[in-house]
């Protein structure tokens, strides 16, 4: 008996061996996926094949293929032209384009800590490539040449393209003497690193800060619904407590507005504020500073007094001083309607809480959702049951691009995602052709940084014969199986929002990748985003998408009525919050290097700056301060916050525009895609504002109008 278990175990060895080398020399021969052109529709990126070992052996891949397109545009015995060298520099690097979009697409959407790893080897590289080839004299040399040569005698785009990569290669320091050169690679790559460490250190930190609540007594004031999604996010995030109250993005937590509890209150407040400040391992403060410190030296090495001056030049503003003066005239009218607002809910407080009540920042939004309730009787909980997401989008975000624009979306359930949640859209054209893939991504998960944003996985490009492949993704709360997920009136207004910028890419009718879709400037790229919410409460979108979620029954009118009067009921916070953030990235960005405050005075640093613009106000703090800032230090908004007021004013000026012509009427529709959403960057970007509004600078006083003050 011993003997033939013995041999059945030495064959069972054989065998398992042999499995192994057959799976190992299979594995040999398997094609890289994203090395490879995908078959399906649009080419999107085929998830069922892709594995998380594919990314580090394709971006080495493409890497050395953009080293090797290079090394053959600088090595061309030929004059330079413009098709040898400013095309052949705009095709080269198409794979690693590809791999790129669609690896960071995940690290930011679902990273997992494989993904994290990897994301840790692969940036070094690509900072590396990116200083090779942004110091590459023989390289620039040759795009010189062109410019020189052909500026002039060439047109439109591709005028435009070559104007691009000329200033893109002057701006990062092609002019720079050697050691000036070395410097600033030296500056790119510890900057490249400092923003990776925050990229890994700011979603944890906010992971980190869930409040965890013992007893369902707590959380009194919550509704139902969202008393079981605290549970499911406490599930979700370790057990270790019955419930949990996850931390978003910004400063105020919506729970805020409903929980009768104010100790509970003041730690949902606290821990939001202080998620990344702390003495532990999770304080940006030292990566803040550094990276602020670097990029004021980039910017005395091009020449600049501050990163702000710098980094302006190629926005729409200009300069600080426009940027300022912009800000100035807002904080001037905004001050005295902010400080009647807090005396107002303080005063509401006062009557239920006796006249000694001093009102805290975690106390504004719960008076403020009462009084609103007593004044206009209006609650979120009442609304809510009308915002189904589904219906959200199907019948509001889709249903107004189908009357504006001419499109439709049909859902395709043969393309597979990253992730069960996605849902993905084929978008046809009033003509009937495809014009673009939609990709949406609405709930939240541990794996997904904060906040709601837009990208591709591939750009429009008539000469790549690219239509766009545009995802959208928010951080919704999502509801317990079995039961629908409904949203605010803010989640409602941000799908609006994200799929704005999902019409700019989508809706692009461009030559160029490097000029197409949202590749415009920082100050003008949120426009389009902030034009698209208007259409959200336009009352026969609204009426559309506005259903109950059990009935289908659409929201009462006397009910709506009430709804759509309580959008700017009391405003003021809002515009506060924003402006206050707005104060803090230009304070940081106007500074010297050798005038960079150490991580122990940051936060006294940004106390003293709000003080200085007149923001200073606990009762009104930024929408993000300094220390979970992401804009403005993980991603690309430093000095340059201010776009998002800059453009509300482009966008309030263009919906007027709308409401004048018929804002539903195809022909304003296809004027708007004429003019501005299918230009992408091919010309300038104020005249395209004039060429649609007529307008030859904008209306800032329509600002304060739209929102209620």
């Amino acid at each position: 008996m011993k003997k033939k278990l013995f041999k059945w175990s030495i064959s069972a060895l054989v065998l398992l061996t042999a499995m192994m080398q057959l799976t190992a020399c299979n594995n040999a021969q398997r094609e890289n996926p994203l090395l490879q052109e995908s078959t399906l529709p649009f080419g999107a990126p085929d998830f069922s094949k892709i594995q998380t070992s594919d990314y580090l052996p394709a971006f080495e891949a493409a890497i050395q293929q953009k080293r090797d397109e290079i090394a053959q545009i600088v090595e061309n015995k030929d004059s330079a032209t413009f098709e040898n060298t400013i095309l052949a520099f705009e095709e080269s690097g198409r794979m690693l384009d590809r791999v790129s979009r669609i690896f960071f697409a995940l690290v930011e959407a679902d990273k997992t800590p494989e993904l994290g790893d990897i994301e840790k080897k692969v940036q070094p590289m690509l900072t590396e490539l990116e200083n090779e080839i942004s110091f590459n004299k023989p390289l620039f040399e040759r795009i010189r040449q062109v410019y020189d040569r052909e500026h002039e005698r060439l047109k439109g785009e591709d005028q435009k393209l070559l104007e691009e990569i000329y200033k893109d290669f002057v701006r990062k320091g092609a002019l720079l003497p050697d050691d000036k050169m070395a410097r600033m690679k030296e500056i790119n790559m510890r900057i490249s690193d400092l923003q990776q460490q925050w990229g890994d250190m700011l979603p944890d930190a906010t992971n980190n800060a869930v409040v965890w609540v013992d007893k369902k007594e707590d959380l009194a004031g919550l509704s139902e619904a969202d008393i079981a999604q605290c549970a499911k996010d406490a599930e979700s995030r370790g057990g270790k407590a019955p419930y949990a109250i996850v931390i978003v993005n910004t400063t105020q937590q919506a729970p805020l507005a409903s929980l009768d509890n104010r100790e509970l209150r003041k730690r949902v407040f606290e821990a939001a504020v202080h998620r990344a400040d702390g003495t532990g391992k999770y304080n940006t403060f030292p990566l803040v500073v550094e990276i602020a410190k670097l990029r004021a030296e980039q910017a005395e090495i091009m020449g600049y007094p501050n990163y702000a001056s710098y980094s302006l030049e190629k926005t729409m503003a200009k300069t600080p001083d426009q940027v300022y003066a912009f800000l100035k005239n807002l904080i001037s009218q905004y001050t005295p309607k902010a400080q009647a607002e807090t005396k107002a809910i303080e005063d509401f407080a006062r009557q239920t809480e006796g006249k000694d009540f001093q009102l805290q920042p975690y106390d504004r939004f719960y008076y403020s959702a009462k009084m609103k309730k007593q004044l206009l009787d209006i609650s979120d909980d009442e609304v809510k049951p009308y915002f189904n997401v589904d219906s959200v989008l199907v019948n509001g975000v889709f249903y107004a691009a189908h009357r504006v624009y001419g499109l439709t979306f049909k859902e395709r359930t043969d393309i597979p995602t990253y992730h069960p949640d996605m849902r993905v859209f084929e978008v046809i054209d009033k003509d009937g052709k495809q014009k673009a893939l939609f990709y949406c991504d609405y709930f939240r998960r541990p794996t997904k940084r904060g906040g709601a944003w837009m990208d591709a996985f591939q750009k429009q490009s008539r000469q790549r014969q690219q239509l766009p492949i545009i995802f959208n993704v928010c951080n919704n709360a999502k509801a317990p199986e079995g039961q629908p997920s409904l949203l605010t009136w803010d989640e409602v207004t941000t799908m609006f929002h994200e799929f704005g910028h999902a019409l700019h890419g989508m809706l692009s009718d461009c030559q160029y990748n490097k000029l197409s879709g949202t590749s415009v400037a920082r100050d003008f790229v949120e426009m389009p985003s902030q034009f698209n919410e208007s259409f959200a409460s336009i009352p026969e979108i609204f009426d559309h998408y506005a259903q109950h979620y059990k009935t289908g029954e659409p929201m009462p009118a006397e009910l709506k009525e009430r709804m759509l009067k309580s959008i700017n009921f009391q405003t003021a916070y809002a515009l506060g919050e924003n402006l206050a953030a707005t104060c803090i990235d230009m304070a940081w960005h106007m500074l010297p290097s050798d005038k960079i405050p150490t991580a122990d005075q940051a936060p006294a640093f940004e106390q003293e700056a709000l003080s200085q613009v007149g923001l200073l106000d606990a009762q009104i703090p930024p929408r993000y301060s300094t220390s979970y800032f992401n804009h403005v230090w993980g991603s690309g908004y430093a000095a340059g916050y201010y776009s998002y007021l800059w453009t509300e004013v482009l966008a309030v000026n263009i919906a007027d525009v709308f409401a004048q012509r018929g804002a539903l009427k195809p022909e304003t529709g296809q004027a708007m895609r004429d003019k501005i959403l299918s230009r992408g960057n091919t010309g300038d970007l104020m005249q395209m504002f004039t060429d649609f509004t007529g307008m030859e600078q904008p209306d800032a006083s329509s600002l304060l109008k739209a929102r209620g003050l």
